[in-house]
């Protein structure tokens, strides 16, 4: 993946983006993504909700490695949402309600939170980015012709800050790489803190 002599990672998911950020830093990884349970538990704050999902993927991530008997190394997993009024805004099951979605965040401020979590050594540290993201007012036709990209289809909101989605955004505070998918900044810092050695 990257030619630095930095350890090689486990990238507990399967999306293009993390593993895109983390090759830009020059960590090296190779992904291990474990299928959990992603649905909200009853009342839950989202910020709990995507940590919770963070740490569940590095303990399974962790759970498989240890079954399979492969080499011990740091497992990092990560999960992102869009919350609109406190409401968690997942991926769309289809271009109704990606539409539905983009729909209501046009013209308004909403969160991008992202969990980390960086498991190994017989510990899970963990870590919240929370970024405000504005719309501008978006026309439907606008909504349609974004929507028939296929963009909005795998990203949590509906949108990718990354790619056709920067169109749509007026304001950004915040970590850009969060709310991609993977804050690099406070990755790094748990990465460091389980003594990963990032600057070598």
């Amino acid at each position: 993946m990257t030619h630095s002599n930095k350890p090689t990672i486990y990238l507990a998911s399967a999306s293009p983006r993390r593993g895109q950020l983390l090759t830009q830093v020059g960590i090296p990884f190779e992904r291990l993504a474990c299928d959990i349970d992603e649905t909200p538990h009853e009342g839950e704050a989202p910020a709990h909700y995507v940590v919770r999902l963070a740490r569940e993927k590095a303990a399974a991530a962790l759970a498989r490695l240890a079954q399979s008997g492969a080499e011990t190394r740091l497992v990092l997993a990560a999960d992102t949402t869009v919350t609109l009024d406190g409401e968690i805004l997942g991926k769309p099951a289809d271009a109704a309600e990606a539409r539905a979605m983009l729909s209501r965040l046009s013209g308004k401020r909403h969160q991008a939170m992202t969990g980390v979590a960086v498991a190994g050594q017989g510990r899970i540290e963990t870590a919240l980015s929370i970024s405000d993201v504005t719309f501008r007012p978006l026309e439907p036709a606008e909504i349609d012709a974004y929507v028939a990209s296929g963009e909005p289809m795998d990203k949590a909101g509906a949108y990718g800050l990354q790619g056709l989605g920067s169109v749509l955004v007026a304001e950004m505070r915040g970590s850009f790489s969060g709310v991609i998918g993977l804050p690099l900044s406070e990755t790094v810092e748990l990465l460091r803190r389980m003594g990963y050695p990032f600057w070598g």
